[in-house]
């Protein structure tokens, strides 16, 4: 039996039209005299949705019930049974209720097209399995759904159903998304425009990569080996070497510049084993190219040019980064041809950057100082000393006829020279005797004999031997010159990059550490310290493996004072490189010592700060306690007068008068209390599953006669929420007293509760003043009452401990501006776990 064809609506956010547009191909396949039923469709009571389902055959839904409650799902039997040509499935990523054939409504689907029934479904794009959890961090609202990516991947068709934020939010507004009592809620959370257009760009992304994938198969069945340049890639070309993350991160910038590009990284291994990369940087890099989003790759090639660009064209590469050779000029010139040059040479339309790096530029490490020549020149130098005297000598055996003897001494003797210059004394002498010897058996008489007849001769063969040897004494010392010049250029960019580092704050240690040891090549470094000379020593910070627990342990060490040392382990270093290790040893002083101020200044400032906060608040508590214990006392000194009678209406309102004062001054000590307990950590917080219909008249209550103007819109049907009921209702108090307060006359705070995906959110409105946007955070500091100049608004604990509690209960205080002014304040807490 052939499978069926599954064709899926994908929105970025829900509203934007998926079943509706799932209902209206319906009508037209059905139209068009098409076998069609509904499997099931959610319409959540939209009427322009609910108008497109009329006409079409429905297939009775099945009820399941589940302690007590029943459940609508899909009669997937009642479907097979029916042998549809198409039938339509709406939400794709719905979990069916317990004891359904399936966990999921997309193995549905995938019984229905396995017999061969076309299939309309719907998903959103935080329901896709990898998408779920970057849709949590930008909504902040998890997804308990989802649906394999794997499972839409494989769909014939997936259409995406696009509406602008703008678009969506006017619908949203009008009603035709959800419930009014749901619409401001909604617009202040997920429907956010910042949301929806991260969502949107999510699935155009996400639609874009399922695109491509079909487009590489159509390349594939077409053969085509070009390069459409549809998307760009980028291909990073990794040897293992310590460049390959400066190569990723440009190439990742590069990738960013261009929207929607993708990051690939290449690895090419020899099909011999031989010539492999680090295996820790290689492992280094592919983490990194994962953490940059991109995919790693391992390619097997004796040819590494042509294992890239074969790779690059079957991945239909744009472009491709490369590093520069590290090979020597020399190198370059007498070997084989670079991967750089081969890849330039035949990259055809991808475009190649070559990129530099400093491992390209030359070794961190120190120049070993150099007595004269480098080994190298000498062997190239004895090379020209041997070869140029025996050309230059079968040359002139040619022109004997047409040149003197003085002309065929000043040739060999530039030869002499040449080979002097390249490789200094020993070549120089080897060319002398070489070139003398020449002379003498060609061109001095008696020919062919090594007889010197002549005075002059035996000058000749003696100014030969001076002038090599002096052109060699010249070229020695240059070359030790050159060495000193490039070690103490090597020292003085050490030096400075120490210096560097201790300065750019307090990671500088570790920063100095790592550059030691990669200077002078040993395996590990640490610094270490000891309180006394008689005290054991301890490690204050190390680089590499093993690194010495105690100076014994290392084979170098360098005091830097009485109490620190460096200890490098690896190898033994040469006296020329004490001093570029004294002056680290300095630096790791300094910075070790800055370090130590650094943490005394933050203990320092620690202490401020609370003597900051302890004369707030003697400052602000003062007024409120003694309004209170005043008021309190003269009530109470006033009905104890001997020589006072008051009536019965008297003694109440002065009774009344000390109990309000008494309670007032309650509340601020208990705020004062759950204050501290909050930032001791010390608060005790019992969640459980509470009613806000149950806890918002008590708040009220505790309120008195004022709350009596605030009106209120919890309905019963709200979902539990996991709170402590207790701390719950003094938030809630808080909020609403703190509303009464700035309140005006005739416009009375209002309390609206609403829930969202996963989350039950108690709104507490007033037409204030309201507050700027700059100074929002201001309100919820303890000891801050913004745009107070005096104490006689109270002490400005409130909204600080309000935040404290919802905190501590899992949830969110912030603050909103209300449509029309005022401030609205939005207490968020999770709704509790559905049985």
């Amino acid at each position: 039996m052939a499978r069926g064809h599954l064709r899926i609506y994908l929105g970025a956010a829900p509203g934007v039209g998926k079943t509706y547009a799932m209902l209206d191909e319906a009508q037209r396949r059905l139209a068009r005299g098409g076998a069609v039923v509904v499997g099931v469709v959610e319409t959540h009571d939209r009427a322009h949705t609910a108008a497109l389902l009329e006409g079409l055959p429905v297939v009775p839904m099945r009820r399941v019930e589940r302690r007590g409650i029943v459940l609508r799902e899909m009669d997937l039997d009642g479907v097979l049974e029916r042998r549809p040509e198409l039938v339509l499935v709406d939400e794709l990523a719905h979990t069916n209720a317990p004891g359904s054939r399936h966990e999921k409504r997309w193995q549905d689907v995938e019984e229905l097209l396995a017999a061969g029934i076309d299939v309309l479904s719907t998903v959103n794009v935080q329901h896709l399995e990898s998408l779920n959890d970057v849709v949590q961090k930008i909504t902040g609202v998890p997804q308990r759904e989802t649906v394999p990516d794997a499972v839409v991947r494989r769909a014939d068709q997936v259409q995406l159903v696009d509406s602008t934020p703008e678009a969506l939010r006017r619908r949203l507004a009008h009603g035709n998304v959800y419930p009014p009592e749901r619409v401001d809620a909604a617009l202040s959370n997920y429907f956010r425009p910042s949301n929806l257009t991260a969502l949107r760009e999510l699935a155009l992304l996400w639609l874009a990569d399922k695109v491509d994938d079909g487009l590489q198969e159509l390349r594939l069945d077409l053969g085509v080996t070009d390069t459409w340049e549809t998307r760009e890639r980028v291909l990073v070309a990794l040897t293992g070497g310590p460049g390959g993350d400066t190569l990723l991160r440009r190439a990742a910038r590069i990738a960013d510049r261009a929207r929607g590009a993708e990051l690939l990284a290449a690895y090419v291994a020899r099909s011999d084993g031989l010539a492999a990369g680090s295996p820790d940087s290689l492992a280094r890099q592919r983490a990194l190219v994962e953490s940059l989003g991109g995919t790693y790759h391992v390619l097997v090639g004796d040819d590494v040019a042509d294992a890239l660009l074969h790779f690059a064209r079957a991945e239909n590469v744009t472009q491709l980064v490369l590093g520069t050779s590290r090979r020597s000029r020399l190198r370059r010139t007498l070997g084989r041809e670079s991967v750089s040059a081969s890849v330039l040479r035949s990259s055809g339309d991808i475009d190649v950057h070559v990129v530099t790096h400093e491992e390209a530029a030359g070794s961190r490490q120190l120049p070993h100082p150099s007595s004269g020549v480098a080994r190298r020149r000498r062997v190239w130098g004895l090379v020209l000393a041997v070869v140029l005297p025996v050309l230059v000598t079968a040359a002139l055996t040619r022109t004997r006829s047409s040149v003197n003897l003085t002309s065929e001494a000043l040739l060999l003797l530039l030869a002499v020279v040449a080979a002097a210059l390249v490789g200094g004394a020993v070549p120089a002498a080897v060319s002398a005797l070489l070139a003398a010897s020449l002379l003498n058996w060609y061109f001095t008489p008696p020919l062919h004999t090594f007889t010197i007849g002549e005075r002059n001769n035996v000058l000749a063969v003696l100014v030969f031997l001076v002038v090599g040897a002096a052109v060699s004494a010249v070229v020695d010392v240059a070359a030790r010159r050159t060495s000193q010049a490039a070690r103490a250029s090597a020292e003085a960019a050490v030096l400075s990059a120490v210096a560097g580092s201790v300065l750019r704050g307090e990671s500088a240690l570790p920063a100095l550490l790592d550059r030691l040891r990669d200077t002078f090549a040993v395996s590990s470094v640490a610094l270490l310290e000891r309180a006394g000379p008689l005290e054991p020593w301890s490690s204050v910070a190390s680089s590499g493996p093993d690194p010495a627990r105690s100076p014994d342990e290392g084979e170098v060490l360098v005091p830097a004072g009485d109490s620190l040392a460096l200890v490098l382990r690896g190898r033994p270093l040469p006296a020329e490189d004490r001093r570029v290790l004294t002056a680290f040893a300095a630096q790791a002083a300094v910075a070790r010592e800055r370090s130590r101020l650094a943490s005394a200044a933050q203990g320092a400032e620690t202490v401020r700060e609370a003597d900051r906060v302890r004369t707030a608040l003697l400052a602000a508590v003062g007024h409120d306690l003694r309004t209170p214990l005043a008021a309190a006392k003269t009530a109470l000194s006033t009905l104890r007068a001997p020589d006072l009678h008051l009536d019965d209406e008297d003694h109440d309102e002065l009774l009344a008068s000390a109990e309000e004062s008494l309670d007032r001054l309650t509340r601020l000590v208990s705020n004062l209390l759950d204050l501290s307990r909050l930032q001791a950590g010390a608060m005790s917080v019992l969640l459980r599953d509470v009613a806000l219909d149950d806890v918002v008249p008590l708040a009220l209550d505790s309120l008195g006669p004022a709350a009596a103007r605030v009106t209120c819109d919890v309905p019963p049907t709200l979902p539990q929420v996991r709170a402590d009921a207790g701390l719950l209702e003094r938030v809630v108090a808080n909020l609403v007293a703190n509303a009464l307060r700035y309140s005006p006359p005739g416009a009375a705070p209002h309390l609206a509760g609403s829930a969202l995906g996963g989350r039950v959110e108690l709104r507490v409105v007033d037409r204030g003043p309201g507050v700027p946007t700059a100074e929002r955070e201001r309100i919820f500091v303890a000891f801050q009452r913004l745009g107070d100049t005096d104490n006689t608004t109270g002490v400005g604990l409130g909204l600080a401990l309000s935040r404290g509690l919802a905190e501590a209960m899992g949830g969110t205080l912030t603050a909103e501006d209300t449509p029309g002014g005022g401030l609205t304040m939005v207490l968020a807490l999770e709704e509790a776990t559905r049985s």
